[in-house]
């Protein structure tokens, strides 16, 4: 196999004359040959050894035939025949190159290959290339006329008339015009055609209804190359679009379609070489051969282009046609009886055998309208189907009784409609359409089955969803001894409530107890991962459901009212009181507990590992045992039911309390200015000691009340004083600054209220002895 860019190519006969089975086949692969259909042409070339055929084909379709080198003397380059496929041309047209006839290497008298090839190529072919050269025009003895004369007679006896293209190709043109070469060249073969014996049936038979004669001059490659690729090229357009009406290709009556072409081409050639002698069948079989097969063909035209036919093919596909069968038959009964009365003369076996050939290709004609004809009643009555059913369910009958009904009802309106359109020549069988039909319904029915058992799955596990998700969430909410307990027994009175319903719908769909289990127990998987998909969305917010519950728990009362910190409330309780109630959340929400069976010591392990701990209880316990939270599961509980693993709960205790100590600390800080606030006054001893010194400026104060003046004065300047100072604001801090002579001091409350007493009695004594001295 030889490839280039534009073009593949492939030998198809060796110089022995073998064929090449598999070269062919992967050469219809590689060009993709069997797409094409009827879509395709063949050409080949014929003419002298050396005389350029080669390099004609290369030129004119693109192709990568080996040449002849000049250079290197004139001998055979192609030997057998190779086939290649042109270079943009459509459609795809196949070109061969035969080996040249007349050539030394094979000898004067071995001339069987050259005609064998040569009459190859003519069965084949479409286009024959007749190579010759301008000299020898008119010469009795060049080069390729006693090859014409030997395949002309050949043809006729071997082959079915099939008109074939001969484009007689002039190369090396002298100056001498077409115009009057052309005639001579006509009438050399036309002289040829005359000298052959034909068969009686042929005897005035022309040249022209075997033959397309054409002829075209080249000019000589070696010394007008330019010139002549001209030429070529203008050639070319020629070939394009050959096969259509008018086009360059000749009768194309005996066309093979193109997948087949490897197997005609090989047989071909196996006729060729088993008749060297040229020996052709008896001549009644062969006039028997071709004329029952004219009457067969003429009869399957007519049958074609019939009105009724036609009308009748036309209608049966837009809908079902009543006595369908009868007038097909009474059509094909007398189709068949034209053909009998025509070949009743011409040999039996023969005529049998082209009326069954006929038998078959006006059966696969019709056999489409019969298929259509039955496909529209197997359509209409699954369409009766269909509506017959729905309307039986919507009027409340039990969907296996009406599926029943419906279905014997349907299939005996189709065993009638079908014998209304069986043809009498055949035997064809529709029971392949009813047994289609029955698995349409069957399929139609369980679709329908499985749509209501969805719908009605669907609902009750909606029932489910709005009588579990809610509760279930509120439990989990409040959590705490009986959460899980109450838990269940909502799952276990919903679930059988849920089954109970459900079993009885699925009562009427007439399906086998282990479908209808399984599909009860769908149901109750559902239930449970309800149940545990709420109970893990619920874990994965447990750090926000313990610090809720610890808020509401440490900030506000029994009462639920806000605490106010004044002083008397026991933080520590309530911080533990509140830890626990949190402790608990997370221990109920460790582990899934849906099954009686379902028993833990979670709780206990939270509670000692985190709330029973003391520093020193801590270091006494890592000495003597491994802390039980290092662990990724819990004892008794399997891994498919723990929602919070213990390493889990340890780290989420540890980040509750961390965030849970400033709520803590800010009710201690509370508890202490509450407490400071209320205790503003000297202490009981400052207050005896204030009474036991200060006893003589009291007796002095009371004898004489004119101190009192001096006293109320006292008042308004202490007055101006501790409002200066914010007094009452710094007795909440503790303390009480006062600046003297540039230095700030402070003084604590208590010890401030004792200086400005003894101040003040320092002052009324002094005032007393003043007095007493005057």
């Amino acid at each position: 196999m030889a490839n280039s860019e534009t073009c593949c190519s492939t030998q198809l006969i060796d110089g022995d004359g073998t064929f090449n089975v598999s070269g062919v086949e992967n050469f219809m692969k590689e060009v993709k040959l069997a797409e094409c259909g009827l879509s395709y042409a063949v050409v080949s070339i014929m003419g002298p050894q050396s005389s350029g055929k080669s390099t004609l084909l290369n030129h004119l379709f693109g192709t990568n035939f080996r040449e002849m080198d000049a250079f290197k003397g004139r001998s055979q380059t192609t030997k057998g025949i190779w086939m290649a496929r042109c270079a943009g041309i459509e459609p795809c047209t196949l070109v061969m190159d035969l080996e040249g006839t007349d050539g030394r290497e094979r000898g004067e008298d071995d001339t069987a290959f050259e005609k064998q090839s040569a009459l190859f190529a003519l069965a084949v072919s479409d286009i024959v290339l007749i190579n010759m050269w301008c000299h020898d025009i008119g010469r009795e003895q060049a080069a390729n006329k006693p090859l014409l004369k030997t395949v002309f007679q050949v043809m006729m006896r071997l082959f079915s008339p099939r008109k074939t293209t001969l484009l007689f190709v002039i190369r090396d043109k002298t100056r001498t015009p077409l115009e009057n070469l052309e005639p001579v060249l006509r009438e050399d073969i036309q002289k040829i055609w005359d000298s052959v014996p034909k068969p009686q049936a042929h005897k005035e038979t022309p040249l022209s209804e075997f033959f397309n004669v054409e002829v075209v001059a080249l000019s000589s490659y070696e010394e007008k190359e330019e010139q002549f690729k001209d030429q070529v090229a203008s050639l070319r357009q020629r070939f394009h679009h050959s096969i259509a009406p008018g086009g360059l290709a000749g009768d194309r009556r005996g066309v093979v379609p193109a997948s087949g072409f490897s197997f005609s081409s090989e047989h071909i050639w196996k006729v060729i070489k088993e008749n060297k002698d040229l020996d052709l069948p008896a001549h009644k079989v062969m006039v028997a051969t071709v004329r029952c097969e004219e009457i067969a063909n003429e009869k399957y035209v007519s049958f074609v282009a019939n009105e009724d036919w036609c009308q009748l093919e036309e209608a049966v596909q837009s809908g079902p046609i009543p006595g369908f069968g009868k007038k097909l038959s009474s059509l094909l009964d007398i189709c068949f009886s034209e053909y009998d009365a025509e070949a009743t003369y011409f040999d039996e076996g023969v005529r049998s055998s082209k009326q069954k050939q006929l038998q078959e290709k006006l059966f696969q004609l019709v056999q489409p309208a019969f298929q259509s004809a039955l496909g529209h009643i197997r359509s209409g009555t699954l369409d009766k189907f269909k509506e017959a059913f729905d309307k039986t369910l919507k009027g409340g009958e039990g969907f296996s009784v009406a599926a029943n009904n419906c279905i014997g009802s349907c299939m005996v309106q189709f065993d009638e409609a079908c014998t209304d359109v069986v043809i009498e020549q055949t035997n064809w069988d529709t029971s392949k359409v009813r047994e289609k039909l029955l698995r349409d319904i069957d399929a139609h029915v369980a679709t329908v089955r499985a749509t209501k058992i969805s719908e009605l799955t669907s609902s009750y596990e909606e029932k489910l969803k709005q009588a579990l998700s809610g509760p279930v969430e509120a439990l989990l909410d409040g959590a705490n001894s009986d959460t899980w307990p109450s838990i269940r027994n909502l799952f276990r009175r919903e679930t059988e409530s849920a089954v109970s319903g459900f079993s009885a719908a699925l009562t009427g769909f007439d399906m086998d107890e282990e479908t209808r289990q399984k599909i009860i127990l769908s149901l109750e998987d559902y239930a449970r991962g309800l149940v545990e998909g709420k109970a893990r969305e619920e874990a994965g917010r447990v750090l926000i459901r313990m610090k809720d519950r610890f808020t509401m728990l440490f900030s506000h009362d029994s009462d639920s009212m806000p605490r106010v910190w004044t002083g008397k409330e026991d933080i520590r309780a309530i911080t533990k009181t509140a830890r626990s109630s949190s402790l608990k959340l997370l221990s109920v929400m460790a582990a899934i507990r849906l099954d009686d069976d379902d028993t833990d010591n979670i709780e206990k392990v939270l509670a000692v590992a985190l709330v029973d701990s003391s520093p020193n209880s801590n270091a006494t316990r890592s000495m003597t045992m491994v802390d039980p939270l290092a662990s990724s599961s819990w004892e008794q509980v399997s891994s498919s039911k723990t929602l919070i693993t213990p390493v889990q709960c340890k780290s989420l205790w540890r980040q509750f309390k961390t965030e849970t100590e400033y709520s803590v600390s800010q009710a201690i800080s509370a508890q202490e200015a509450n407490k400071r606030n209320n205790n503003w006054l000297p202490p009981p001893w400052a207050i005896v000691a204030l009474v036991i010194l200060g006893f003589n400026e009291f007796m002095t104060l009371l004898r004489n009340p004119l101190y009192l003046g001096v006293i109320f004065v006292g008042f308004l300047l202490i007055k101006a004083l501790w409002v200066q100072l914010d007094v009452s604001g710094e007795f909440r801090n503790g303390a009480v600054s006062i600046s003297y002579c540039g230095l700030i001091i402070y003084f604590p409350i208590p010890v401030l209220i004792i200086h400005v007493c003894l101040a003040c009695l320092n002052v009324l004594h002094s005032v007393s002895i003043c007095n007493k001295f005057s």
